[in-house]
């Protein structure tokens, strides 16, 4: 009963982790400390362990995934243009 209960108390200190771990974030590291830790409880935990690698996996797909396309501005002000144009009955 208290190897199960420290398990699940390791788990849930893991899991509050897992995506600083992951992320290497600079403005909220972990410390020295922290990682070895976690570290340590995902060589053991299988359950921590899927979770930590259905993050990997996510993190990879998303970062394939476009980000929206910016058109190029200088497109963008001749269409502006050729609109104003229009609107205004100046071109023949």
């Amino acid at each position: 009963m208290k190897q199960s209960l420290r398990q699940m108390i390791t788990c849930h200190w893991t899991a509050k982790r897992i995506q600083r771990y992951l992320d290497a974030d600079p403005s909220a590291p972990l410390t020295a400390e922290e990682v070895a830790r976690l570290e340590a409880h995902l060589a053991e935990c299988e359950r921590c362990t899927r979770v930590t690698e259905e993050h990997r996996v996510l993190h990879r797909a998303l970062s394939l995934w476009p980000g929206a396309a910016v058109p190029d501005q200088r497109s963008v002000e001749r269409v502006r243009s050729f609109l104003d144009e229009l609107t205004d009955g100046s071109r023949s």
